[in-house]
């Protein structure tokens, strides 16, 4: 049994999904498809729940945008409308405008998860209902039911033994040989959608794939395997065409776009190897993460996180930072959900690098430090990680920097630059 995980990007139109359709119908194998929202539906979803908890009734005209959107896709797949499929999905945005409607609550966690996942919801139909039409016998999964969490809203942590349990059943095989369902998203024990955080269906897939001892998971997306840069950022990106798991937890923590932190350890802990493929090119060879002892590219590994914030502290009355500081500032951190991609500290200050976040969520944060704290920050700043370094990589991408700290060790070295 194979794992095929297919990005928004291998979604997004009608064009993309009969190529899913190309891929899946050459496989020999039992397969488990899992689908992330098509294109750009869950940053037009977030923007949606945005524009509802201000108060703005332009939500209203968005939702309306997106319902368009996939209706101009079924179209070119189905036809005129006569397939199901067109009753299902005008269902599920009359659900979501309802749900829309009726809150009136301020828990912004809450009302996104029950939003946003109807992403997933949305294309996991359309897809499984296109394959049906193409002549692919498969059955919908709605995850939801079977893959629970706790109630972390927007970071859901997966129950594993209750979710363990429920996947075997119901991925069983035993009257189909094809499922198509959802990643990102899953559900708690009062039923309450959650959802497993941003990018989250990678390691949807190599849940679901741990749990049943599938022999691969190949995530479809749209490059070629994983490089030792961004091909965008840089002409010159060289393709690794494998990697070990301990080298992808590394890239992945430090912030490399293609593989989610939580994708690799499912997959490691059975041994499961896991391709990245280009869904346009399925022939190409791409790259694989497996165990491989001792394992060091043949070139240094560049990643950037671009609008970084530069948060440092001080103690008001001068002391040194001792553990009492550090509790206090990363309770903060804590509670805003804000993840920190670099920490420093020296005898008097402490500093922390983390993403652009929202304006009122920076104020919050402010204003839980002030009080003990002096407080300087710095945006629209640059990390800059390079694993296994040398002088030539550190100088090329240092050019026409300043470098406001930095952080070295045997295999990584970081860089905050403005």
């Amino acid at each position: 049994m194979i794992v095929y995980k297919f990005g928004g990007a291998s979604v997004k139109d009608a064009d993309s999904i009969k190529r899913l359709y190309s891929i899946v119908s050459n496989s020999k194998e039992n397969l488990i498809i899992v689908v992330s929202a098509m294109g750009k539906t869950t940053n037009k979803l977030e923007r949606i729940v945005a524009l509802k908890m201000k108060g703005s009734n332009s939500y209203h005209e968005a939702l309306i945008d997106l319902m368009n959107e996939h209706i101009k896709t079924m179209k070119e797949l189905f036809g005129s409308g006569n397939n199901a499929i067109f009753d299902i999905v005008y269902g599920i945005f009359a659900e979501i405008s309802k749900q829309l409607e009726d809150y009136n609550d301020n828990n912004y966690d809450f009302i996104y998860d029950k939003i946003v996942s109807a992403g997933e919801i949305l294309s996991t139909r359309i897809v499984s209902a296109y394959l049906s039409v193409a002549g692919i016998k498969n059955r919908w999964i709605d995850i939801r039911k079977h893959l629970k969490t706790g109630s972390e809203f927007r970071e859901g942590t997966v129950d594993m033994i209750v979710t363990e349990n429920n996947i075997k059943k119901a991925f069983d095989f035993a009257n189909d040989n094809i499922y198509v369902t959802q990643g990102f998203i899953g559900s708690d024990s009062e039923g309450n959608t959650t959802t497993l955080g941003r990018e989250g269906s990678d390691y949807s897939a190599t849940l679901i794939a741990s749990i049943l001892d599938a022999g691969k998971v190949i995530l479809w997306k749209d490059v070629d395997g994983v490089f030792n840069s961004d091909p965008k950022l840089f002409k010159d990106a060289k393709i690794m065409k494998e990697l070990s798991y301990h080298e992808a937890i590394e890239l992945s923590f430090y912030g490399a776009k293609i593989i989610h932190p939580k994708t690799i350890k499912p997959a490691q802990n059975k041994n499961i190897p896991v391709f990245i493929k280009n869904f346009k090119v399925p022939d190409t060879e791409g790259s694989v993460i497996r165990y491989i002892e001792g394992f060091r590219p043949e070139f240094p590994v560049f990643i950037v996180k671009n609008e970084q914030i530069l948060i440092s502290v001080t103690p008001k009355d001068y002391s040194f930072v001792v553990e009492k500081h550090l509790s206090r500032l990363f309770s903060i951190l804590n509670k805003l959900k804000i993840k920190v991609n670099l920490m420093q500290n020296s005898a008097v200050s402490f500093s922390v690098c983390c993403d652009k976040m929202e304006s009122n969520k920076l104020k919050e944060l402010l204003s839980g430090l002030k009080n003990e704290f002096r407080v300087l920050y710095n945006k629209n700043l640059e990390l800059i990680t390079i694993r296994h370094y040398n002088d030539e990589g550190i100088s090329r991408m240092l050019k026409g920097k300043q470098i406001l700290i930095e952080q070295r060790s045997r295999n990584t070295i970081q860089f905050v630059v403005k």
